[in-house]
């Protein structure tokens, strides 16, 4: 660095400073790295140059599971973007996003992020295009409406020939969009263990189990207006007592429009509509807001 800086010119001294950050990120100095990282963003113009800059930034954040970090980041890229930038750049930041949102819980996100990054995939760095492919099925089950997973997703070329060298994908996928549950939950339990392992996803695995069987139960019930749980066991080849175990928890917490009548052993499905649905969000958030209004009228009078 001091020779570039007393007989080279200004390329040189930057070249020299992101040869030091990278030698720090080399050897598992994040904070070092991080602060160098700084000193070369002072020494570069070119919006490209400080793209670049921001994706090793990501990398790090990626690397040490530091949320904090790579929000930031995603933040400056997308500044960056504004005042320019080539669309390589722009559809790799995608996948830094698409990959921020599934290890924080957004699914629908990363799932509309990960389908439009499919063809113009290059983020090599990340993870090969395989887990790429295996993250975009995963995420679009649990985000995708029926008719718009079988256009981006059952039926999309680039996810077809690369489904069948990831154990139990296809049939995770074919089997939930086809309604063979045995052979979805057969499926569902060979994938368990590689998600469960996964670097981004082990973090969200119960939620993600829990939303995954949410899924498949109310595509289910969706084309019954009321049927036996002895019926619903055997569809899915599992006994009984788990079924009603599994529904009387997602009832509870909301997650499923239906009721159970142990007696008689029938799942009686009462589905709300959607205007119904959002007359009754509308009635909730008003009573929501005339309560804050009124702590904050209080607060006025002190």
């Amino acid at each position: 660095i001091a020779d570039a800086e007393e007989n080279l010119g200004e390329s040189e001294v930057r070249e020299a400073h992101l040869a030091k950050f990278l030698y720090f990120i080399q050897i598992g100095e994040k904070e070092k790295a991080l602060e160098q990282l700084k000193v070369t963003e002072t020494k570069t113009v070119a919006v490209g140059q400080k793209m670049d800059l921001v994706f090793y930034s990501l990398q790090i954040g990626f690397f040490y599971m530091d949320f904090d970090l790579i929000s930031k980041s995603i933040d400056t890229a997308k500044n960056l973007f504004e005042k320019g930038g080539d669309w390589e750049r722009k559809n790799r930041l995608k996948v830094y996003e698409g990959l921020y949102c599934m290890s924080t819980r957004n699914f629908k996100k990363a799932a509309n992020l990960f389908l439009d990054s499919i063809s113009t995939f290059t983020t090599y760095e990340l993870f090969p295009y395989d887990t790429f492919i295996f993250y975009t099925v995963l995420t679009s089950i649990i985000s995708l409406d029926r008719v718009s997973l079988k256009q981006k997703v059952v039926d999309a070329p680039e996810i077809l020939t690369v489904t069948g060298k990831i154990p139990h994908l296809s049939e995770f996928l074919n089997s939930l969009y086809n309604c063979q549950y045995k052979s979805f939950f057969l499926a569902f339990a060979g994938l368990t263990e590689q998600i469960k392992l996964d670097r981004y996803l082990h973090l969200r695995f119960r939620f993600y189990m829990r939303e995954v069987r949410t899924v498949v139960y109310s595509q289910f019930l969706e084309s019954h207006k009321s049927v036996t749980i002895e019926a619903m066991a055997k569809a899915f080849g599992v006994t009984v007592e788990f079924i009603d175990q599994e529904l009387s928890r997602f009832i509870a917490v909301g997650k499923l429009h239906c009721k159970i009548d142990k007696v008689a052993g029938v799942l009686e499905t009462n589905r709300p509509d959607a205007k119904n649905a959002l007359y009754q969000a509308t009635i909730k958030q008003g009573d929501f807001l005339l309560n804050r209004i009124q702590k904050l009228s209080r607060v006025i009078d002190l």
